[in-house]
């Protein structure tokens, strides 16, 4: 049977609030934002979600790392988050796929945990008081004074008015080929995908589909994506408060302008929300797992979504707008949260753009979002139309 650390750890919050526990993965002091997910499965692909940067993720489900880790899963070359809370750590995982234990992965990559915490009861917290700073410190620096704590955790920067995209975003461009995911024929499209923090499974998507697919760092240029041959223009998940965003947002402009077709997904959706002119704002606690409803408004019909993000885009639930940027002509809310309303898509009614707020590559998580990457093809399709006539 595996070993965990008998070490003492403490999770400590801005408000003041401890929770004790013993040591789980790599040991010692880190910072970051505390939040939780509701995601029963999938911890490795939410380990390396480049989203979680400069967090600290409290798993709501109890049991964790039951089926250890393998080499397939992982949404990216890392695991991103600033720490890890779980309530009982598996000494010893299960699975036919599993290479090794989270615990080792955790050491390896240098992610400080804490185990037996009442996550429960932290949960709770977080969802009334809101996400917030926090610190795991586990060894000889758990033995600190609380007052002391307290002081550090609360000297880190906040969350909103962070820009992160540049600490997670690939250095060098490449390209994704749809024959390497299964597609025969020659490729339908060519995408120009910014990456602002891209999980792996999302290139994997589009190229599924035909489309040849350039991944390009976040400090892209019209120039960069024009030098592509690229036919539309997609723009991934990432960190972050999208309000620093601010070369995003005016790249994300000059590709509308150009009348290329856009799709964004999570920090895409509130890029292109800021592009048109719609203000967004930080949420209480976030919407982070597997299981999030949200309402397709031009269908009815609704959707079980994987989420994680922190900021959403202010516009309007009800019916069609001119979009504050009155060039890009009439805009709306496709989608909206049944949890809490809040927007969770967008769609340009007079421009080939539309985004949402979830990830429709379903890693990990549901399929029910998987047309908006056909429907992506679809615009692309009608652009070639219209640029033949």
């Amino acid at each position: 049977m595996n070993s965990l650390s008998n070490l003492p750890a403490v999770l400590v919050l801005e408000d003041g609030r401890i929770f004790r526990g013993r040591s789980y993965g790599a040991v010692g002091t880190t910072l970051g934002e505390a939040v939780f997910t509701t995601g029963m499965t999938g911890y490795q692909e939410t380990l390396t979600d480049p989203s979680y940067a400069h967090q600290i993720v409290v798993q709501t489900f109890p049991h964790v790392g039951n089926t250890g880790v393998n080499s397939e899963d992982p949404e990216s070359k890392r695991m991103w988050p600033s720490g890890y809370v779980v309530r009982d750590a598996a000494r010893r995982p299960s699975n036919w796929r599993s290479e090794r234990t989270l615990d080792e992965d955790l050491v390896g990559y240098g992610i400080v945990g804490i185990r037996n915490v009442d996550t429960r009861a932290l949960t709770r917290h977080l969802r009334d008081a809101g996400a917030m700073k926090s610190g795991i410190f586990s060894g000889e620096e758990a033995n600190r004074s609380e007052a002391e704590l307290v002081a550090l955790v609360k000297a880190q920067p906040a969350m909103a008015g962070r820009n992160i995209s540049a600490e997670v975003s690939v250095d060098k461009a490449y390209t994704v080929e749809p024959a390497e995911h299964g597609y025969t024929g020659e490729p339908l499209h060519t995408v120009a995908a910014v990456d602002l923090g891209m999980k792996s499974m999302t290139p994997r998507r589009l190229a599924e589909r035909g489309l040849r697919v350039h991944v390009l760092p976040h400090d892209a240029t019209l120039e960069d994506i024009k030098a592509t041959g690229a036919t539309g223009v997609f723009f991934s998940n990432g960190p972050g408060d999208p309000a620093t965003a601010t070369r995003q947002v005016e790249l994300v402009r000059s590709v509308l302008d150009a009348g290329m077709p856009y799709f964004g997904i999570c920090f895409g959706n509130q890029i292109l929300g800021r592009a048109l002119g719609f203000d967004t704002y930080k949420l209480r606690f976030g919407h982070r797992g597997i299981n999030q409803p949200v309402m397709d408004k031009s269908t009815g019909r609704v959707e079980i979504t994987s989420q994680n993000h922190g900021f959403a885009v202010d516009a309007p639930l009800e019916g069609a707008v001119t979009a504050p940027v009155a060039r890009f002509g009439q805009v709306e809310v496709s989608h909206f949260s049944l949890n809490d309303r809040v927007v969770e898509g967008l769609s340009c009614l007079d421009i080939p753009a539309f985004s949402v707020q979830y990830h429709p590559e379903a890693a990990s998580g549901p399929h029910d979002a998987a047309y908006l990457f056909d429907r992506f093809v679809s615009a692309m399709n009608s652009a070639a139309d219209k640029d033949s006539k």
